[in-house]
């Protein structure tokens, strides 16, 4: 069965670090891109980061540029947020999400997660 589960969510204060994780199952990331991507209550789901299959190519909203790292460890089938400088508005479900090629992508996802929660309020 072909899953994406999401862990490392929780409460934090502002100013505040969190790393999210991002465990595949059923299938291989090796060739998949895999997108990171938010939902805050009563907004829509925006598009957070994203990273190439090889680690080659790596993208941020400008609302979280210098603040998160996007990597993986495909030997561990895995990939990571790196939440730095956490901010109130950065209060949202994340949600990992995977797509088949080597780019970096922001929609047309194949796989998504169920997600985690992160809270950021002191």
């Amino acid at each position: 069965q072909v899953q994406l589960v999401e862990s490392g969510g929780g409460l934090v204060q502002p100013g505040g670090s969190l790393r999210l994780s991002c465990v595949a199952s059923g299938f291989t990331l090796d060739y998949y891109a895999i997108g990171w991507f938010r939902q805050a209550p009563g907004k829509e789901r925006e598009w957070v980061s994203c990273i190439s299959s090889d680690s080659h190519s790596t993208n941020y909203a400008e609302s979280v540029k210098g603040r998160f790292t996007i990597s993986r460890d495909n030997a561990k089938n895995t990939v990571y947020l790196q939440m730095n400088s956490l901010k109130p508005e950065d209060t949202a479900v994340y949600y990992c999400a995977a797509r088949r090629g080597n780019g970096c992508y922001y929609d047309g996802m194949n796989y998504w997660g169920k997600g985690t929660l992160v809270t950021v309020s002191s």
